[in-house]
């Protein structure tokens, strides 16, 4: 015999274990919450913007071809940018306390397509550091450009800059907690289903019947015993004893 479930027990299951579901909701919306306001590192992020433009004795006329050549050559910049090359100098310049490979997980260059501009991001837990390691890196590379590929064609177009209340870019407490809502609720409505679905006592009627296949022929309320009363006077018992003390004293 084939298992049909409707909408409405569907509904029924849900608001039987719905101290369940918001339960579980709570908890980890509170868990969440608890991570990212206290147990996270903040992360801070800074940006700065460095020109592949043409050589100077160019400049005085539009080349096409040389602005492609250049287009082409921030691939090549890119990988150059975050190779030891560079980030030994920076790590030296800056006195800092970790390796060039190290470093280099916290550096991303970024590039639109047929763009000559080179954005590179530095993520770090010091908003003063990120900004230090990002200028400090697009600075050093500048320099090291002429020597490394023979060509003076990089500018620094936009120093990375400090501001007065630097936010962090992760971790984000509400987008975190909004996510733990929405897995917490996924959880207890599975839960739920589960434990309804492994739950195999007889509640109603219309279980019997599902079960044996047969018609219900009646029911058996469950009555409670009613408790006995204390200090109740029952006068005609006493009235019978009275008289019959009486008879008992003449």
């Amino acid at each position: 015999m084939e298992e049909t479930i409707s909408l409405r027990e569907l509904f029924a299951v849900l608001r039987k274990r719905l101290w369940l579901i918001v339960l579980i909701t709570i908890i980890a919306a509170t868990v969440s919450a608890v991570i990212s306001f206290f147990v996270l590192t903040p992360v801070y992020e800074s940006k700065t913007q460095i020109l592949v433009n043409q050589a100077k004795n160019d400049q005085q006329l539009y080349n096409p071809q040389v602005v492609q050549t250049n287009v082409q050559l921030i691939n090549t910049y890119n990988d150059i940018i975050t190779s030891p090359a560079i980030l030994d100098k920076v790590v030296k310049e800056l006195k800092l306390d970790e390796s060039a490979q190290s470093l280099k997980g916290q550096i991303q260059v970024t590039s639109a397509q047929d763009s000559q501009v080179a954005q590179i991001v530095v993520q770090d837990t010091s908003a003063k550091r990120a900004t230090q390691i990002a200028n400090t890196t697009a600075s050093v590379f500048q320099k090291q450009v002429p020597k490394l590929m023979n060509v003076d064609n990089v500018k620094v177009l936009s120093k990375a800059s400090l501001g007065e209340k630097p936010s962090p870019v992760k971790p984000q407490p509400l987008m975190n907690v909004a996510i733990a809502i929405v897995v917490g609720l996924m959880v207890g409505v599975g839960l739920s289903f589960l434990l309804e679905y492994l739950d195999n006592t007889l509640k109603t009627e219309q279980d019997i019947e599902n079960i044996l296949e047969l018609p219900v022929m009646g029911v058996i309320t469950t009555i409670k015993d009613v408790p006995k009363a204390t200090n109740v006077q029952r006068p005609d018992i006493t009235a019978r004893v009275s008289q019959r003390g009486e008879t008992f004293g003449s």
